[in-house]
């Protein structure tokens, strides 16, 4: 066993040990430096949280970001140890960086993952977005916009629910203009959504009067999106069929031409 590998392990030995009689506390070491961090913390951070595991009311947003620290902090304390062994002063601070970035990338992980999950659930919001502004519809017939929507969080898609709940929370809070309204949008990119919460804002600002010539207009919308999603729905399914044909035709292929190579070789050597 190499000098360097017998160091490495006895200082993370020691470095156990330590923690374990509670003479250095790991633990309060992460939670006193994660503050410090905060600012790492991405903006949308919380609500992608939201968007894998529920409710952002429901979800420890700080134990999740912990981890993350905790996580950086040992990837760069072992390979510090790992590089640093083994560097002379002329690459101390190339071996130091490549530590830090390493702990850097591994503490982008599990956002990079969320993202990625966020991604793909794109393509089920951007299903789902018109059958729930149809079930929204219903209820504006019978309340203002604001009530409607704060109705409707109850029965909305659980991935709805954290852009409603922030969009009815800064109408209460006096925010009258288009900007609530334009942050949900933001928060679920998909086709049509911007188009969907201005007209739902003009609607909301509508006289009685007006009101029913607007929600038509709003209807006829809906309905067209619907459409959409129908139309996109059955062309995902189209296209699986076709690259499951295909990858059919194609193994079915390989395997008649792999036969005949076989038979054409067996053939040649008698």
């Amino acid at each position: 066993m190499s000098t360097e590998i017998m160091f490495i392990l006895v200082t993370v030995i020691t470095v156990f040990v330590l923690n374990y009689i509670n003479i250095i506390d790991a633990h309060k070491f992460i939670g006193d430096t994660a503050p410090f961090l905060h600012f790492l913390m991405e903006e949308d951070y919380k609500f992608l949280l939201a968007v894998k595991y529920g409710s952002e009311t429901q979800i420890d947003v700080e134990s999740f970001f912990k981890k993350r620290v905790s996580n950086a902090i040992i990837t760069l304390v072992v390979f510090l140890i790992l590089l640093l062994t083994n560097a002379n002063i002329n690459n101390f601070f190339i071996s130091a960086l490549v530590a830090v970035g390493i702990a850097f990338a591994v503490f982008k992980m599990p956002y990079i993952q969320l993202k990625g999950l966020y991604k793909k659930n794109l393509y089920r919001i951007n299903l789902m977005l018109p059958y729930y502004l149809k079930s929204l519809e219903i209820l504006i017939q019978h309340y203002t916009v604001p009530v409607a929507i704060s109705r409707s969080i109850d029965t909305a898609p659980e991935i709805f629910k954290p852009g409603l709940q922030k969009l009815i929370e800064k109408i209460e809070a006096g925010d009258m203009t288009v900007d609530p309204y334009m942050d949900f949008a933001k928060e679920y990119p998909v086709r049509d959504s911007m188009r969907m919460m201005r007209l739902l804002y003009r609607l909301s600002l509508g006289s009685q009067e007006n009101k029913q010539e607007q929600l038509m207009m709003f209807s006829k919308t809906v309905s067209t999106l619907q459409n959409k999603a129908r139309e996109q729905k059955y062309k995902s399914r189209l296209e699986k069929m076709e690259n499951k044909t295909m990858a059919m035709l194609v193994c079915t292929g390989g395997g008649i031409i792999l036969l005949l190579l076989l038979s054409i070789t067996r053939m040649m050597m008698v």
